[in-house]
């Protein structure tokens, strides 16, 4: 039997007019009053999620969430922290001169609290990140960036033909040294190599005492790809990658046609 399911936010529990159907939602209170876990696994920050959580009253003592792409798992009542992964100064400059100069594109930095910039004017999906997330821009020239910031992950952003040309460029050595994602077309995400949803869902069945067999994922994206292999039932969206339904157990209906909630009702509340 299924006890957890870790759920991914955009492209999954969200419809493409970013909202929760009246059926996700449903499920989703049935599944929790029936003693299963639901945990949001995301690439944003907490701010970008504390909304939904709301929403889906997923703020009681014992509820969970995973927050950039796997680098902070947390209790949500009492902001506990179950693991905290970060990345370093030296892994910004490395990936700033290395890939975003030599490219001429975009990057940011993500913290727990707000998007850094060392653009003055900054990228049209910074601008779209800060939205999203309800967390300020702030400007800091590359010799103002050091290590007082806490580098949760950084993010090269850019058109998403300008990424297909820059990720094949990209030194194989990165890939060794980050977990490198894309999270979104314009997104490519760099994190410390300890961190992904995978790792960070088995942290957190660890620490709840749940064998990984019981927990499901739900995904749609590159960022997914490692929950979907770890958990015991990996669940692509129907509206998901092609490369994420071929590693998936399972494919359930898209987002705008409840898929979550087909996945709930077939796996838990079944």
């Amino acid at each position: 039997m299924y006890k957890l399911i870790a759920l991914d936010i955009d492209g999954t529990l969200l419809n493409s007019e970013k909202k929760i159907t009246p059926e996700v939602f449903k499920s989703i209170q049935e599944a929790k009053k029936n003693g299963a876990k639901v945990v949001l696994s995301t690439g944003r920050p907490l701010p970008g999620v504390t909304p939904l959580l709301e929403e889906l009253n997923l703020t009681d003592e014992g509820d969970y969430v995973i927050c950039f792409n796997g680098a902070l798992v947390q209790e949500v009542k009492n902001k506990n922290i179950i693991s905290d992964v970060e990345m370093e100064l030296e892994d910004f400059k490395v990936i700033y001169n290395d890939i975003c100069k030599k490219h001429n594109s975009y990057i940011h930095i993500n913290t727990p609290t707000n998007v850094i910039t060392p653009f003055e004017v900054p990228s049209e999906y910074t601008v779209l990140e800060s939205n999203l997330n309800n967390i300020p821009i702030v400007y800091k020239s590359e010799d103002e960036i050091d290590e007082s910031i806490k580098f949760c992950k950084v993010m090269i952003i850019d058109q998403p033909e300008k990424l297909e040309e820059i990720i094949p460029q990209i030194p194989k050595e990165f890939f060794e040294k980050y977990t490198i994602v894309r999270s979104a077309p314009f997104f490519l995400e760099f994190l410390n190599k300890g961190a992904n949803k995978g790792i960070a869902l088995k942290a957190l069945c660890n620490t709840i005492d749940l064998p990984i067999e019981q927990a499901i994922a739900v995904g749609d994206e590159e960022n997914d790809q490692h929950m979907i292999k770890f958990a015991g039932l990996g669940v692509a969206m129907g509206n998901a990658r092609e490369s994420i339904k071929e590693i998936a157990d399972y494919v359930t209906d898209t987002n705008n046609n409840h898929g979550v909630a087909k996945v709930i009702n077939k796996f838990i509340l079944d």
